[in-house]
């Protein structure tokens, strides 16, 4: 067991060293899609991230409850499915099934449990109830139900709010004569005001509703985490991951009303991915760089290799998604593929190397720095002093945690053609018959191979 990890908080903006409440039990909560949609690459950028901890986690010795929500009932579920003429659940559950299937291709490891907003309404409404009690939560004429931001004293500390817009607030709306409160379920950052826990029923949510005591209605997007997160892993967990631009509103919400209904620390450590850029920009349909995970399949790109592209950038930093880059990746997977699958050597546990295992855990134990994992994945490969046994036996163990599925990797045969063309330019090499070995190289190159000079012989890898 490695007790050096260290992970970056967004509480407290500094690196701690991690010590779960519990042990070696590590409660740990996703935010999870909603499910409206195709999920698009910079989701997934959050749900491989969550996945690379909860593996990490497990290979330094803990034991990872691992919950993640299913959003089966917000703003944009009732919209779309009303577009579409479906019923709620029907709409929800075509979408959640596609997210399962894309999580597969991606080798993201199931959550110990996903848990449908839906299926919480009960406890949705015991909170809001208890914040009604305690006077941080007020109903409204139409029946909704708010959170006063005003009445919590720490109301803003993980996004580092300044208190002084909370106490303006008052005066702000009142001279700008706006009503000071918000009810949808997005809204931006400037938009410090008090947010919906319960929304009474309007015509625009048809038949979507729940009789409560809290009257005929649906929750907010806020509440439903919170209560999903404690109903499955207590009133205090440890780690709670998402996006960062699920900072401000959603998870400042969450801690507001979580701590103020228990008198509790919500989350200890919370943990938030960067954002996914695309050639440059922020992914929009309008500036057609909006790439779900299909659509780059359909540009050659293997969910492994996108996957594995997510690792050469820290996940607190911005990266940029280019189908050049991104093509990159697909080409060194394909020879780290090949090149796991030349180590003809059974595995074993002890063959293990110790020093780059140490180095392995020191960059991972470092706030996941996967881009100096990777390149010690390929300073393993590359070391002539490892015997085969060992990198392979090496490789497999970084792959618990990598996930690029070593153990499943499908390669397609080498065709007659490449091989024959391969042979000729082996011989034309021999001959130093320079010119008509780059010429057949390049032929092999237009093939989708590349064929690698080796001592005595060559090897051909897919590209």
């Amino acid at each position: 067991m490695y007790m050096t990890l260290k992970l970056y908080n967004t509480l407290s903006r500094e690196k701690e060293e991690f010590k779960p409440i519990s042990g070696m039990n590590v409660g740990l909560y996703t935010c999870g899609p909603t499910v409206y949609s195709h999920a698009h690459i910079g989701n997934f950028r959050a749900y491989v991230f969550s996945d690379m901890l909860k593996r990490y986690l497990t290979h330094t010795g803990y034991n990872v409850k691992h919950i993640m929500n299913i959003t089966d009932v917000d703003d944009k579920t009732i919209r779309e499915s009303q577009k579409e003429g479906k019923s709620l659940k029907e709409f929800t559950t075509f979408y959640t099934d596609v997210f399962y299937k894309d999580r597969d291709t991606l080798n993201i490891l199931p959550a110990t449990e996903y848990t449908k907003a839906t299926d919480f309404i009960s406890e949705m409404i015991k909170i809001i109830e208890t914040l009604i009690d305690k006077g941080f939560a007020y109903k409204t004429d139409d029946g909704s139900v708010y959170f006063n931001i005003k009445k919590d004293l720490e109301y803003g500390k993980l996004v580092n709010l300044d208190k002084k817009l909370i106490i303006d607030l008052d005066g702000q709306l009142n001279n700008a004569n706006k009503f000071s409160r918000i009810k949808t379920d997005e809204y931006e950052k400037d938009n410090i005001q008090d947010f919906a826990l319960w929304k009474a029923w309007d015509e625009n949510d048809g038949n979507v509703f729940w009789q409560t005591s809290l009257g005929k209605g649906r929750p907010g997007w806020h509440i439903e985490c919170s209560a999903m997160s404690m109903s499955k892993l207590g009133t205090s967990f440890d780690i709670h991951t998402g996006g960062v631009d699920n900072i401000f509103p959603h998870h400042e919400n969450e801690i507001a009303q979580s701590e103020c209904s228990t008198g509790k620390q919500f989350v200890k450590y919370w943990m938030h991915n960067e954002h996914l850029m695309v050639d440059g920009k922020k992914m929009s349909k309008s500036l057609g760089n909006f790439y779900t995970l299909r659509d780059i399949i359909d540009k050659g790109i293997s969910p492994l290799a996108f996957r594995y592209w997510l690792y050469t950038g820290h996940y607190r930093t911005k990266i940029n998604f280019t189908l050049d880059t991104a093509l990159g990746s697909q080409i060194a997977l394909n020879k780290l593929f090949n090149l796991y699958k030349n180590l003809k050597e059974s595995v074993s546990d002890k063959e293990i190397s110790s020093l780059y295992l140490e180095k392995f855990n020191k960059a991972m134990d470092d706030d996941l720095n996967t881009s100096v994992a990777i390149a010690i994945v390929w300073e393993l490969i590359k070391d002539s002093k490892v015997s085969d046994i060992s990198k392979k036996s090496t490789l497999l163990y970084f792959d618990k945690v990598l996930g690029f599925g070593f153990n499943e990797i499908k390669l397609e045969a080498i065709s007659e053609e490449v091989e024959d063309i391969a042979k000729e330019r082996f011989i034309a090499r021999t001959t130093k018959d320079w010119g008509k070995s780059d010429e057949l190289r390049n032929k092999i190159n237009k093939l989708g191979y590349e064929v690698k000079d080796i001592d005595g012989g060559y090897e051909i890898l897919k590209i």
